[in-house]
């Protein structure tokens, strides 16, 4: 098996209605490229070439979340076996799909809490408790879809995501402007929950989408005002209950690290689990072995020569 790149912006891999292969979802990521394995039928992966600092080539990453790719063979090729010399890449970090992979193999960058609403429900006894406490304070969440949402519903995410954002040091990657969230929610594949008190205006929201055969959490915040009652717990039921309508299971992600503080929460609500595959290869290893530092790069960051870049 081969594999080659084609300069489409992702659109050869795009497939409408599932969120993280969308138009507008890899247009807002800036994907640039379709990588395609000619496998039978041919699997195509979105990804975003990069030039490597320095003269040292190019690499590619897939866009954020669970892309993997589209097409494929029932039984999904291992990136072992596939012949990546003719891609011109030094490496490829791909991130698969939750719960049907699109290559064999990778390792299992982390868990993620799902809940199942077909089965008994995982939310504990006590974060039930304090959803309806919540309520009685007069905590309500409204659910619109993407293209339907209104101009200012959207600004009021904006506004509790990039407190969420600021308040916790997070990276560039993750400061999204107005238009990128504009070109995700313009995607019907995508859903916008906002949680505000009687009378005011929201003050934390969650965005989920529908992607192969999930509803996933993908971006949500709260505004500083409202940390003390923790909405949050709300906006997880209604995404669940959401679940439930759609007929699908609810994809909560994980933490920024497995076992932190935001890994721990969303398990209160999950009654099941499921792993997130990676797939880190190295397309050129002399390039490879050129480029990257003497001293090994942290635990699980590849590849190593962009470690502290």
């Amino acid at each position: 098996m081969r594999a080659k790149l084609s300069e489409d912006a992702g659109a050869s891999a795009a497939t409408p209605g599932q969120f993280f292969r969308s138009p507008g979802f890899l247009a807002a990521e800036g994907v640039t490229h379709t990588l395609e394995i000619d496998t039978n039928p041919p699997l195509r992966a979105p990804l975003i070439v990069r030039e490597i600092p320095g003269g040292g080539g190019r690499d590619a990453t897939s866009p954020y979340g669970y892309p993997g790719a589209a097409g494929g063979p029932e039984e999904p090729p291992e990136a072992s076996e596939v012949d990546w010399s003719g891609t011109g890449l030094v490496t490829a970090f791909i991130r698969d799909r939750i719960g049907a992979p699109s290559l064999a193999g990778g390792p299992a960058r982390s868990s993620v809490s799902l809940a199942d609403p077909r089965r008994e429900s995982g939310v504990r006894k006590r974060m039930r408790e304090q959803i309806r406490a919540n309520e009685r304070r007069g905590w309500s969440v409204g659910v619109e879809t993407g293209p339907d949402s209104d101009p200012a519903d959207r600004a009021a995410f904006r506004a509790a995501y990039e407190q969420t954002m600021h308040r916790t040091g997070a990276s560039e990657r993750y400061l999204f402007t107005a238009e990128y969230f504009d070109t995700v929610l313009a995607e019907p594949s995508a859903w916008l929950l906002l949680a505000g008190r009687s009378g005011a205006a929201p003050e934390a929201g969650a965005i989920a989408v529908t992607s192969d055969g999930h509803l996933h959490y993908f971006l949500g915040g709260t505004a500083e005002g409202a940390l003390a009652d923790s909405p949050m717990k709300n906006l997880f039921a209604a995404m669940i209950a959401l679940a439930g309508e759609l007929g699908l299971i609810l994809n909560l992600g994980g933490g920024v690290v497995p076992g932190d503080s935001l890994d721990q929460f969303k398990r209160r609500f999950a009654n099941d689990s499921a792993e997130f595959r990676t797939h880190e290869i190295v397309c050129d290893a002399a390039a490879y072995a050129r480029l990257s530092p003497g001293d090994p790069a942290p635990e699980g960051f590849f590849p190593a020569y962009r470690a502290g870049r």
